[in-house]
C-alpha cells in the first residue's frame, strides 16, 4: 500500500515509518519541523535514522518544497495548516490509508500556548477532512489518526473503556482531541469518510520525546539532578513501549475497512493495559541506570489527571492486538537508545 503519515518526524511515526517500509509499504510523510515542544534536532536525528540524508544541502531543499527520497520513502517539509499543499499531496498520492499523527502534544504547555495547539490540533485535522471528502469516493484512502488518553480525564471508572462517554477534558490538548473524535465522527456520517481514532497510552521508547518523564527522570538520574514527581508521586500511568503501539496500529492499517457500518468510524484503545506507580517507575529506572534519583515531591499540576489505565479489550478483539513488552525490558531499551546517542559522562 501507499500510506501517507503525517507528523512523520514525530517518535511514533518514525517508528511505524520503519516498520510499514519493512513490510513493503511506500510511505510518504511529512513534518513542519516545529521546535515549539522540544528541539527539533531530536526529529532530523529520526530521519537520520529511516536512511535520509539530513544536512544543511538537503534542508534548504526541503524549505524550497522538494521531497527527499530512499527506497520506500518520501519525505516533504509541510504543514497540516498548509490546505493547499495537502489537497495537492493527497490528490496525486493515491494512498490507501492517511495516518494523522501531525500535532502539538504536551498536556501542560497547551495551557500556555492554547490558540497554537488549537491551530494545530483541530484546524489542522479539520483541514484534512476537508480534503479527504473532496476525493472521489471510490479512490478515498481510509484515515486512522491520533487521539489520546488523556480524553477520559479523571474518570474514575478503571480501566479506561472506549464505552465510557462521562469524560471531561482537563486541558485545552484534551479538549482538542475530543474535538477531533466529534469532527471525524461527524465527516464519517455526513461523507462516509472511513476514520479509526486510537487513543495513545504514555508511550515510551527510544527516539521518544524529550517532554515526558522517562526522558526527563533518566537525564537527570545521569546529570546528578533532582526529579520532581507531582501528586506527591502517588500518580500512575500506563506506560506502553512504543513497539507494541507500532503493531497495533500496523494491524489496524492493514485491516479491513469499515464499509460495512452505516457510519465508518471507530475509536480504540492503545495502551499496555498496566499501569504503574510513579515511585516504581523511579525505582525500576534507577535499577537500570545504576543512578540513585533526587526526589522531590510536588502537589498535582494543572490538565494533570491522577492516573491512566487502558481497557484493550475491543483493540484485541477486533485487531489482534497484544502488548507484549513490560517496563523492565522497554525503560532497558530506551536507556540502551539514551546512552548511545547522547554518550553522557559516566
Amino acid at each position: 500500500m501507499r500510506v501517507l503519515i503525517t507528523g512523520a518526524a514525530g517518535f511514533i511515526c518514525m517508528h511505524l515509518s520503519a516498520v510499514l517500509m519493512q513490510r513493503g509499504h511506500q510511505v510518504v510523510g511529512f513534518d513542519n519541523l516545529s521546535g515549539i515542544t522540544y528541539d527539533r534536532e531530536l526529529k532530523l536525528a529520526r530521519l537520520r535514522h529511516l536512511g535520509l540524508e539530513i544536512n544543511e544541502a538537503t534542508m534548504q531543499r526541503l524549505a524550497a518544497g522538494e521531497a527527499l527520497q530512499i527506497k520506500g520513502f518520501t519525505f516533504y517539509q509541510q504543514d497540516l495548516c498548509d490546505r493547499e499543499k495537502l489537497q495537492s499531496l493527497v490528490a496525486q498520492g493515491n494512498f490507501a490509508v492517511v495516518v494523522n499523527l501531525a500535532a502539538l502534544a504536551g498536556v501542560r504547555l497547551s495551557t500556555e500556548i492554547p490558540e497554537q495547539y488549537v491551530q494545530s490540533n483541530f484546524q489542522g485535522f479539520f483541514n484534512l477532512l476537508e480534503v479527504l471528502k473532496s476525493q472521489p469516493v471510490e479512490q478515498r484512502p481510509r484515515l486512522v489518526f491520533a487521539s489520546s488518553s488523556s480524553v477520559y480525564g479523571d474518570c474514575k471508572v478503571v480501566p479506561f473503556a472506549e464505552s465510557n462517554t462521562d469524560i471531561k477534558p482537563k486541558s485545552v490538548y484534551t479538549a482538542t482531541k475530543q474535538m477531533d473524535e466529534t469532527i471525524a465522527y461527524a465527516y464519517a456520517s455526513l461523507f462516509k469518510i472511513d476514520a479509526i481514532g486510537l487513543r495513545f497510552f504514555t508511550v515510551y521508547g527510544p527516539y521518544g520525546r524529550p517532554d515526558m518523564a522517562p526522558f526527563i527522570f533518566l537525564k537527570s538520574f545521569l546529570e546528578g539532578k533532582e526529579i520532581t514527581l507531582f501528586n506527591e508521586g502517588k500518580s500512575r500511568r500506563d506506560f506502553t513501549y512504543v513497539g507494541d503501539i507500532v503493531e497495533g496500529v500496523v494491524k489496524v492499517i492493514e485491516g479491513p475497512d469499515q464499509s460495512a457500518k452505516a457510519v465508518p468510524f471507530d475509536v480504540f484503545n492503545i495502551g499496555n493495559g498496566s499501569p504503574v506507580g510513579l515511585f516504581d517507575f523511579v525505582h525500576t529506572l534507577e535499577e537500570i541506570s545504576g543512578k540513585k534519583a533526587q526526589i522531590k515531591l510536588a502537589g498535582m499540576q494543572k490538565g494533570d489527571v491522577e492516573q491512566t489505565y487502558a481497557d484493550v479489550t475491543k483493540l484485541k478483539q477486533v485487531y489482534g492486538y497484544q502488548p507484549h513488552t513490560n517496563l523492565r525490558e522497554g525503560l532497558q531499551h530506551f536507556y540502551d537508545w539514551y546512552c548511545d546517542f547522547y554518550k553522557p559522562l559516566g
